[in-house]
């Protein structure tokens, strides 16, 4: 692809960012579309698979409508005061393709492969889900080299063991990236951690190993500020990645998901804790788990969106802004 920040109309050039939000083909924030892994800084990437869940399915649908819904985004973050457009190529790199759609193995190899060859072609990733059983094979393609950190928000740890005779589960992601020498676990912050819980395997994992869980007890009473400092305490300067689940939202802000806990993080708490990340060192992020079919007004895929955006920002800041 000889990347291009304009499409070509009937010879004529203009600017989709620019054209009105409903108008064009839906692509990741109104990206150009790429035709190969050339001349791409950060990648836009969805994984239309859902076959990890362990309650409600649906989140096959995300990558589609958060697509829609970026349309919405515009090219300049207030919150940041600063354009990603203008320090990097972003484009969007389509959907993972599999060849088995009823076979969650092999799905989870492809995505490795897929993401393998994103990495070697020297591009940032960030993924719409899908499912959170998606962020293994990603750390599988991105993190070959050595365990890499993790600011992970969510209302569930996962990192359980087996469950109903598959370890490949959205509930098993972090597990199994810990086993793999793919996630550093004392470099690894959970946020936002809730819920009834009829096992405490997934939570004593995590606390066994040394990963930093914040349940959302302790995030309201340390307040958002205080939780970036303990993010950025553990993660350090090393090689971080970021993982969204829009579940780790109050379902009052993101009710289209497959496992909703009440009395989460609101939206606004949750972009400013992705502020408070700015300067990190970032090697790719996803947001997973919006169901589109649980919520008929389309907010849930929104809030996917943005938060998408907002990693985008943070990932171009830190690696093409200015120094």
């Amino acid at each position: 692809m000889t990347y291009r920040k304009k499409g070509v109309v009937d010879g004529v050039e203009y600017e989709p960012m620019k054209e009105p939000r409903y108008t064009d083909i839906a692509t990741f924030m109104r990206t150009p579309l790429a035709t190969s892994l050339a001349d791409v800084d950060i990648g836009l990437i969805g994984v239309p698979t859902d076959l990890g869940v362990t309650n409600r399915p649906g989140a096959r649908h995300g990558p589609r409508e958060i697509r829609n819904s970026s349309s919405l985004m515009r090219g300049f973050n207030l919150g940041m005061r600063m354009n990603p457009y203008e320090l990097c190529r972003i484009a969007d790199l389509g959907d993972v393709r599999f060849t088995g759609r009823y076979d969650l193995e092999a799905q989870t190899a492809q995505i490795a492969d897929f993401y393998r060859l994103v990495h070697k072609a020297g591009i940032i990733p960030v993924t719409a889900g899908g499912d959170h059983s998606i962020t293994f094979p990603i750390f599988q393609g991105i993190a070959a080299a050595g365990p890499i950190g993790m600011v992970h928000i969510d209302a569930h740890c996962d990192t359980w063991g087996e469950y109903y005779g598959s370890k490949f589960t959205h509930g098993a992601p972090f597990r199994l990236a810990v086993e793999h020498g793919l996630l550093d676990p004392k470099r690894t912050i959970q946020i936002g951690i809730r819920g009834g819980q009829n096992l405490m395997d997934g939570i004593n994992f995590s606390l066994n190993h040394g990963m930093r869980v914040v349940f959302m007890e302790e995030f309201a009473t340390l307040g958002v500020e205080r939780v970036i400092a303990e993010a950025r305490r553990v993660v350090g300067d090393g090689p971080t990645y970021i993982s969204f689940d829009v579940d780790g939202l109050d379902p009052v802000y993101a009710p289209g998901t497959g496992t909703p806990e009440v009395g989460g993080i609101t939206a606004l708490e949750a972009q400013r804790l992705l502020y408070g990340l700015r300067g990190l060192n970032l090697i790719g992020g996803d947001v997973v788990e919006v169901a589109p079919p649980y919520d008929q007004t389309g907010n849930t895929a929104l809030v996917g969106a943005t938060m998408m955006f907002e990693i985008i920002c943070l990932i171009a800041d830190r690696h093409w802004g200015k120094k």
